[in-house]
């Protein structure tokens, strides 16, 4: 058996099982003219006008299916997705604009998806399509700052080490569209969120940065963030000052649940990553690995991670009444504080750690790879390595740790081999993890 490449199908298992048609065509039905979503459903007759919206890795082709079950009920729409994962839609129009860090595409489709909902009236209903990618893709520009500023402002972010939440908190205080005030827009109208969630628990409010739902963060918390994280010296003038307005109550809140706006809303998740894990138990059971989904919230500093996933490791390998081979599913989003110059992402890194670690474990393989085949800013998926990573690298002459140093796991693994590539895979729902044992 070819160790890696078994990791390799356990993980795409999992992502297949999460692509958006599978899940759209799951939940997602019309019956007549009735529209079935979950247990809550819709008569189009007594609908007037349709749209679309929506913001993500995967909303394009989320949008693709919707579009293929109501035709030409739609009477419009605007979806905004990372570069590389458009789908051409008939009644929808589609950009592509940056992430993680935002661009001029990013605000202006904004704008024009503002203007779309401002059209909705009292009897129309908005379809609202998110997914993770969406606090990058649906991004605005605070009053008297500029467009460059809240790009810096994310680029800060993303590298500070902070987890999603605290990064999608300080984004919702910097924006008249997330934290729920997208809704503002679309009020009066009622509307229906569809979401694939790229967040452990599945907290509406910080997937996609919640546009469309109630909001309980605060423009003081925000604040914390930037100085837990002690970056509140690189934020440019013009945003801090906005956030301490917002902070001293001189500037509106985001809107708490009970707003008004929310009352003719209905939110449904339609996949996350717990969903992705079954698919990848499913599969490796079908391998004939006796599997076990160890955990779905593998999440804070990666270094932590490579310990506790080292231990468990451990752990299986000298259980000698468990059936082998032993196949352990994490799924998760870890993350890291870049200070180095190199390229990578959290997968890449992550794996070469444990590559470190698994030079004293034979018999032992391990891929990490974010489910939207893109880590970091590299066109890779992640990487696998095994108990011979570490040897083949040195009798290469490639020094793995230097490259740890320096935060170069991409670079690691483009010479001494293990990128798991996938291209975008049109969905997001975190990362995973698979651990095989022999």
């Amino acid at each position: 058996m070819n160790w890696r490449e078994t990791a390799k199908q356990i993980f795409i298992a999992g992502v297949t099982s999460v692509l958006p048609g599978k899940l759209i065509e799951s939940h997602l039905s019309l019956k007549g003219n009735v529209l079935h979503l979950g247990n809550r459903y819709y008569d189009l007759d007594r609908i007037g006008k349709i749209y679309i919206i929506g913001a993500g890795k995967a909303s394009a082709a989320m949008g693709h299916f919707v579009e293929h079950l109501l035709g030409d009920k739609i009477a419009g729409g605007h979806i905004v997705v990372k570069y590389g994962h458009y789908c051409r839609l008939r009644h929808v129009k589609v950009t592509e604009a940056g992430h993680p860090v935002p661009d001029e595409n990013s605000f202006r489709a904004t704008a024009e998806i503002i203007d779309l909902v401002k059209e909705a009236g009292e009897n129309d209903l908005v379809i609202c399509l998110f997914s993770g990618g969406g606090s990058s893709l649906l991004a605005d520009v605070p009053e008297r700052s500029v467009s460059f500023e809240i790009i810096r402002m994310n680029e800060l972010l993303v590298k500070c080490g902070a987890n999603i939440n605290e990064i999608n908190c300080v984004r919702k205080h910097l924006s008249k569209v997330k934290g729920g005030q997208l809704a503002r827009h679309i009020w009066p109208a009622s509307f229906i969120n569809i979401i694939i969630s790229d967040v452990s628990g599945d907290p509406l409010d910080i997937i996609a940065s919640g546009p469309t739902v109630p909001d309980n963060s605060t423009f003081r918390e925000a604040l914390r963030v930037l100085e837990d994280y002690r970056i509140i010296s690189q934020v440019p003038a013009s945003i801090l000052g906005y956030l301490y307005e917002g902070a001293q109550c001189l500037g509106p809140e985001t809107p708490k649940p009970g707003d008004e706006v929310f009352k003719d809303s209905f939110t449904y998740i339609a996949g996350n990553n717990r969903t992705a894990l079954n698919g990848s138990k499913e599969k490796a059971e079908d391998l004939g690995f006796n599997a076990f989904i160890v955990g779905e919230e593998l999440k804070g500093d990666v270094n932590c991670a490579v310990t506790s996933i080292s231990e468990t490791i451990n752990s299986f390998r000298n259980n000698n009444t468990l059936r082998r081979p032993v196949c352990l599913l994490y799924g998760g989003e870890t993350t890291v504080k870049v200070e180095g110059k190199g390229m990578g992402g959290r997968n890449q890194h992550l794996a070469l750690m444990a590559a470190l670690r698994l030079q004293d474990m034979p018999g032992v393989t391990l891929l990490a790879s974010g489910t939207d085949g893109n880590d970091g800013d590299t066109e890779m998926a992640g990487a696998v390595v095994d108990s011979e990573t570490l040897h083949d690298a040195l009798e290469q002459g490639i020094d793995p740790v230097s490259y740890l140093k320096e935060y170069d796991s991409y670079h690691f693994f483009k010479s001494a081999g293990g990128h798991v590539y996938t291209g975008p895979t049109l969905t997001n729902v975190m990362d995973m993890v698979v651990v095989l044992i022999e």
